[in-house]
């Protein structure tokens, strides 16, 4: 792409989402430089004394399945989307208990809602994070362990491929519009949100791996990614954990059991408060969890 125009220096304060963080100084046509700096001057010019403190940032949590659809089924009848509400309920509790952040759940009762309805209720809420939780099965009931997923075009592995598309039952891409931008401006502020939303995804992934392999049996290689379509927000770091397998008989019978899934949202919580703290998100003051 060629620009006639003059370029300015401008740093990103944040990004085009809630509670984004600093991403970089970029290069920027003097066009798009006008186009940012208009709506924040007119931001700063109106905002109130009072309206100065940011709420605190939104975790939209993804309990897999519902209605339905049961998800995987485990080798006692075990169903995944049970599991997966109970375990998001539980982190949900646990991360509202400091007031450091505000929490959502795409569903809090067991009903059917589509994979592109889940991604579109955490943009509409403007959330800063979003995590899917699930427990799936595999054909080999000898494999256990945890494992977080992240966006790509392509499978990391065999399995993971197998996982996605278990998973999958659309594959449309969902991502925010800036209407009256240029087609030009437009295209380069959505490059440089997906850039970023790729990186906070790895950020919150390796955050996650890390507290979970203190805690839990782990999958070989357990930082994989796929093309998973309730991953697809361009403009929110996302993640997809597996908790472990409904066909593993010894990951089935302990997430049946309260305490190891108060251990397995612990472990998710410590890796969120990490990620938080390294992005610089969280903001100070309260604010209630909302359901």
């Amino acid at each position: 792409m060629v620009f006639t125009e003059p370029f300015a220096r401008r740093l990103l304060l944040r990004r085009f989402a809630a509670g984004g963080s600093v991403f970089g100084t970029f290069l920027l046509p003097a066009a798009l430089h006008r186009a940012m700096a208009g709506p924040a001057l007119a931001s700063r010019r109106e905002k109130r004394p009072h309206e100065a403190a940011r709420p605190p940032p939104l975790i939209m949590l993804d309990p897999g399945h519902g209605g339905r659809d049961p998800g995987a089924i485990g080798l006692s009848g075990t169903y995944e989307k049970h599991i997966s509400l109970a375990t998001a309920l539980e982190l949900k509790r646990q991360l509202e208990v400091g007031r450091r952040y505000r929490v959502a759940l795409t569903r809090a009762e067991d009903v059917f809602i589509p994979l592109d309805d889940r991604v579109e209720r955490a943009q509409q809420r403007g959330a800063a994070l979003f995590v899917s939780m699930h427990a799936d099965a595999l054909v080999d009931h000898a494999v256990r362990g945890a494992s977080v997923y992240t966006l790509a075009q392509t499978a990391s592995d065999v399995q993971t491929a197998a996982l996605a598309r278990k998973e999958n039952s659309a594959d449309r891409f969902i991502g925010r519009s800036w209407q009256g931008t240029s087609p030009e401006v437009a295209q380069i502020l959505a490059s440089l949100v997906r850039r970023e939303t790729r990186a906070g995804s790895a950020r919150i992934a390796h955050s996650l791996v890390d507290c979970l392999d203190q805690d839990l049996p782990m999958l070989e290689n357990p930082d994989r990614h796929a093309g998973f379509v309730v991953l697809k927000a361009a403009d929110i770091p996302s993640v997809l954990v597996e908790m472990g397998f409904m066909s593993n008989p010894r990951d089935e019978a302990a997430l049946r059991r309260v305490d190891h899934r108060r251990l397995v949202a612990a472990a998710m919580h410590r890796a969120i408060e990490a990620y938080f703290a390294g992005v610089g998100h969280v903001a100070e003051g309260s604010g209630r969890g909302l359901g």
